[in-house]
């Protein structure tokens, strides 16, 4: 929030009015006329200040004044913010360090909320979920402004917004022992420039109660270290999830030494993933799952995945894919695993387009294409393929649908450079060298080397 001289001037008389307030809660009413300009809070001390800065918060926002805090320490419980809330920092120097109880700082229907630099310290103490599942929980809140924040040390989420709408930007989050940041049904949120870190199970959230469009735009912050505490498949261990959320745009992103996936798309249609940046993680990088229609994953970087792209789950209704111009690189194998060992390139299934992409050490293979009958029109065209067991599998099963394979370049693919698969056996010979009558799969222009 930007202050010039004269906001300045109303900032500071507005606090005298508050601190004037705080005090005339225990020595009755404020006089007509304020004289002080500092809250009448003595910071970096052990005292629980929740009711003088409670008492604070509730006249700036009756006012409709921002509240500007000192630098220093304060030891709180439940705030409230009211609507009207303008709670202004200095530059992360001023520090509210949960009390413990039910809940830390809750806001319900508070339109404009702003927050503004900010440190807010959970000190890993539990809070009552019932009350919200975050260590900062907004509620039915439109046009929020959130930035320049320090949210750290929470038992459980650290920023939790249910249906919210408003600007989420240059905040850091970090050592959350359950999600980072979770947005539920949220209505028109940018989540942009933050910074997310050791979470414990995931980094961003973006889901709804129901599949339907959401639109959030999930834009140019950097997610690290995020665990799967909580064990799981998939679940957790991811550095943005979206569920159920349509039209959701996820862009720019750095994302990094996540335990499972970098982008994780489920039932998310219309979702679009474009220009992340994507490296360490624990299974696939970027992932359109279950039933959806419509993802554009296009000109991201991946670089050491169990598999670079999967888009998956035609059986339960998963199909509609554009995967363009991504560079997928050093993909491994997870020889640990029993059946889910993977190394792949790019996994597609139904009604998709995989045109122009670079994949370079595959240990399993390039592209592959369907799963068992799960197969439909798929068009594999002007890839490039380097150093892979096989450069382009495609299901063998005769009920699978049909697909095009044209103008790849396939370099060092050991095992051959296209062949059939039955469950992930690579079967017969190799399709560039001899074709084969197979009328479900047509080949034009592949050329290897």
């Amino acid at each position: 929030m930007t202050l010039d001289r004269r906001s300045l001037i109303g900032v500071g008389l507005g606090l005298g009015a508050v601190a004037t307030a705080a005090r005339a809660t225990e020595s009755g009413p404020a006089p007509r006329a304020a004289s002080a300009v500092s809250l009448d809070l003595a910071p970096d001390d052990n005292r629980d200040q929740t009711a003088a800065l409670q008492a604070a918060i509730d006249t700036a926002a009756e006012k409709d004044i921002p509240l500007v805090l000192p630098p220093g320490k304060f030891i709180v419980s439940d705030l409230r913010l009211r609507a009207g809330t303008r709670l202004i920092g200095t530059a992360r120097t001023t520090t509210l360090v949960f009390a413990g109880g039910a809940a830390f700082v809750t806001a319900d229907k508070t339109d404009g909320l702003v927050l503004d630099g900010i440190s807010l310290d959970g000190a890993y103490k539990a809070f009552d979920v019932s009350r919200g599942d975050g260590l900062i929980n907004l509620s039915r809140c439109k046009n929020v402004h959130l930035a320049d924040l320090d949210i750290r040390n929470s038992f459980g989420i650290g920023l939790s917004l249910v249906e919210c709408g408003g600007c989420i930007k240059g905040i850091s989050i970090s050592n959350a022992l359950d999600a980072g940041l979770k947005s539920l049904d949220s209505h028109g949120l940018d989540i942009t420039g933050n910074i997310v870190t050791d979470c414990g199970n995931n980094g961003i959230l973006v889901w709804r109660s129901r599949a339907e469009e959401d639109g959030t735009i999930v834009s140019s912050n950097r997610i690290s270290k995020i665990r799967n505490a909580a064990g799981g498949t998939g679940e957790y261990g991811n550095g943005i999830n979206v569920f159920r959320a349509g039209s959701v745009l996820v862009t720019g992103n750095r994302i990094f030494d996540c335990v499972y996936t970098a982008v994780r798309g489920n039932a998310a249609s219309n979702i679009q993933i474009i220009a992340n940046s994507c490296e360490r993680l624990g299974e696939v990088a970027l992932y359109a799952e279950f039933g959806f229609e419509g993802a554009l994953i296009a000109n991201n970087l991946v670089d050491a995945a169990a598999t670079g792209i999967s888009v998956t789950n035609f059986n339960e209704g998963g199909r509609l894919a554009v995967i363009q111009g991504n560079l997928i690189r050093n993909l491994f194998r997870r020889e640990h695993e029993k059946d889910d060992k993977r190394g792949e390139g790019i996994g597609v299934e139904a009604d998709a387009v995989v045109i122009g992409n670079t994949i370079e050490n595959a240990p399993t293979v390039g592209i592959q294409i369907g799963w068992g009958t799960f197969m439909r029109d798929v068009s594999a065209t002007g890839n490039v393929i380097r150093h892979a067991r096989v450069g382009i599998s495609v299901t063998g099963a005769p009920e699978a649908g049909k697909c095009l394979i044209a103008n790849n370049l396939i370099s060092n693919a050991k095992d051959g450079a296209i062949r059939e698969m039955q469950f992930g056996e690579m079967v017969g010979p190799d399709l560039v060298r001899e074709p084969g009558a197979n009328q479900r799969i047509q080949l034009s222009g592949n050329v290897a080397v």
